[in-house]
C-alpha cells in the first residue's frame, strides 16, 4: 500500500515521519540552534496526524497544552512503558508516540542556561513530573525526594506493562535529580524567599531543601519564614511515606500474660461462637452466650536503644534528611530510646530534638570534611547495655582516620551491640561507598547497606521487634 500523496509505500512514509520527529529532538537536545529544515518538517508532520503545533513549542508546558487538550492526558500516561510486541504494529500510532514523547523529553532534558525563575522551576517540576507519569510511575517517584516511591510503578499505561523500576531508577532518577539540583542553584533563591507569592510557587524537593539547608544562616525576616515553611512541608511529606513504612507491621510478640482489653474491636466473634455452641438451643435456634472471648493486643517489648549517626558532609545530604525523619519516627515508638549524632569534623548531639526533625534540621551545619572518631566520642558513652542497642552509621566512610574510627567500630561490634553501618539511604539508591571500609565491614560480618531506606527501615524493625 502506498500514500496517495507521495507514491511512497505507506510503511516507510511513517517510518520518515517518525524519523523527523526524533532527529528534530536529537538536534533540539545537542544543538541550541534551530534547524529550520527539521522545524517546518516536524510541523507538518504534527498537524497531519492532528495533534497540536504547541507540542513544539519548547516554551509551552505539559500543563498548558493539556489545559487545551485535555484527552492528550491519557496518552502520556504510561506513555513510554514497554511496548507490546511489535509483530503488527500500527505504524502510524507509533509516529503519534513520537510526537509525545519527543515533548516529554525535551521539557525535561533541555533546560537552558541562564537564571532560573520560581515558575520556571515550577515548570520543569511538573513536566518532570510528567516524564515519571509516561514511564509508568508516579510524579516525584524517579527523582531522589521521595522515599518509598521507587517501589510503588503503577504502569499506568493503557495495556503496558510495568517497567522495571529496579533498571530505571538508577538511570534516570539521578539524571533527574541532578538536573533539578542545577536549576536550583540557578535561581536567585534569596530573593524568590523574599516574595512569599514567589516563594508560593516552589515545589519542595530534596535539591531545594538543600540549597536552603545550606543557605539558612543567611536568611532572615520573611525569607527564613519561607524558607522554614518549604522545609516542613518538605519533612512533613516524607515523614507520612516513611511512617507507613514502619507500621507496615506489628512490633513484638503478643504477651499473652497481659489480659485482653474488653472493648469491641477487640472481640473474637468466631471463638466466642465456638465455645458457646453448647449453649445453643435447637427448639429456639437460638444461641445463649454466656462468655465473651477478647484477643490479645499487647506485645512483648524489651526496651532498645538506638543510635543513630549521620555523616552530614556535603555528599551526605539526602542521607541526613532522611534519616533524620526516620529517627524521629523510631523515637515515637514505646519503649524506643533514640539517640541522634550528626557530624563533619565536628560532632553534635541533636538527641534533645530528635522527636522533632524540623528544629533537628535546622540545627544541622551541611559540609566540611569528615572525622567519624569526633562522633565516635559522643557515640560510645551511650551504649550502655549492648545486648539492646543498635548502632546505626550512615556514611560513605570516605574518613580521615579511617584505621582508627574502624577499630572502634569493631570494639562496638565485639562488645554484643548490633552495629550496621550505612552507605546511602536515598530514595534513588544511589552513593559510593569508601572500598576500604566496605571490605573490613564484610569481613566483620557487617555488610554495608547501601541502596533504598526500605532496606534499613527493614533492618531496624527486625532488631526493634
Amino acid at each position: 500500500m502506498t500514500d496517495p500523496t507521495t507514491g511512497v509505500p505507506a510503511a516507510n512514509a511513517e517510518e520518515n515521519r517518525r524519523q523527523v520527529l526524533y532527529w528534530r529532538l536529537l538536534a533540539r537536545l545537542f544543538a541550541p540552534e534551530e534547524q529550520p529544515a527539521l522545524e517546518s518538517a516536524s510541523v507538518a508532520v504534527v498537524e497531519d496526524i492532528g495533534l497540536p503545533a504547541a507540542l513544539l513549542d519548547p516554551r509551552a508546558s505539559i500543563d498548558s497544552i493539556l489545559q487545551r487538550h485535555p484527552e492528550l492526558a491519557a496518552e502520556f500516561d504510561g506513555l513510554m512503558t514497554p511496548a507490546p510486541d511489535a509483530a503488527g504494529r500500527d505504524r502510524g500510532a507509533e509516529v503519534r508516540r513520537a510526537a509525545l514523547v519527543s515533548k516529554v523529553l525535551l521539557n525535561t532534558f533541555a533546560t537552558g542556561s541562564g537564571t532560573v525563575s520560581a515558575g520556571q522551576l515550577s515548570q520543569w517540576q511538573s513536566d518532570a513530573g510528567w516524564l515519571e507519569r509516561a514511564l509508568g510511575c508516579q510524579p516525584g517517584q524517579l527523582r531522589s525526594a521521595r522515599p518509598g516511591g521507587a517501589a510503588a510503578g503503577t504502569g499506568t499505561g493503557a495495556g503496558g506493562a510495568v517497567p522495571d523500576l529496579s533498571t530505571l531508577i538508577p538511570q534516570i532518577g539521578p539524571e533527574l535529580a541532578g538536573i533539578e539540583a542545577d536549576l536550583v542553584k540557578r535561581m536567585q533563591l534569596r530573593e524568590v524567599l523574599a516574595d512569599s507569592k514567589l516563594a508560593s510557587q516552589l515545589t519542595p524537593s530534596m535539591s531545594l531543601i538543600e540549597q536552603l539547608l545550606r543557605d539558612k544562616n543567611n536568611l532572615s525576616g520573611v525569607a527564613l519564614a519561607n524558607a522554614k515553611a518549604l522545609i516542613r512541608r518538605f519533612v512533613d511529606e516524607v515523614a507520612e511515606v516513611l511512617r507507613a513504612q514502619v507500621e507496615k507491621s506489628t512490633v513484638g510478640d503478643l504477651d499473652r500474660s497481659i489480659p485482653p482489653k474488653r472493648v469491641f474491636r477487640n472481640l473474637d466473634l468466631d471463638r466466642t461462637i465456638w465455645k458457646n455452641l453448647t449453649n445453643w438451643n435447637p427448639q429456639e435456634e437460638r444461641l445463649y452466650v454466656d462468655r465473651l472471648y477478647y484477643r490479645h493486643t499487647a506485645r512483648k517489648t524489651t526496651p532498645q536503644r538506638l543510635i543513630v549517626v549521620v555523616d552530614q558532609s556535603g555528599s551526605m545530604v539526602d542521607s541526613m534528611v532522611n534519616c533524620t525523619i526516620l529517627a524521629s519516627i523510631f523515637a515515637g515508638l514505646p519503649k524506643v530510646d533514640v539517640h541522634l549524632i550528626a557530624y563533619d569534623t565536628r560532632a553534635v548531639d541533636l538527641t534533645p530534638w530528635v522527636h522533632d526533625p524540623f528544629e533537628t534540621l535546622l540545627r544541622t551545619q551541611l559540609g566540611g570534611g569528615t572525622d567519624g572518631t569526633v562522633a565516635m566520642a559522643l557515640a560510645q558513652p551511650k551504649v550502655a547495655e549492648p545486648r539492646n542497642t543498635v548502632v546505626v552509621w550512615i556514611s560513605d566512610f570516605y574518613e580521615w582516620r579511617s584505621e582508627e574510627l574502624f577499630a572502634q567500630m569493631a570494639a562496638i561490634h565485639r562488645s554484643g551491640a548490633k552495629f550496621i553501618p550505612v552507605g546511602s539511604v536515598t530514595s534513588a539508591g544511589r552513593g559510593s561507598v569508601n572500598p576500604w571500609f566496605r571490605d573490613r565491614f564484610k569481613d566483620q560480618g557487617t555488610p554495608v547497606i547501601s541502596g533504598h531506606i526500605k532496606k534499613l527501615v527493614h533492618e531496624l524493625k527486625t532488631f526493634l521487634t
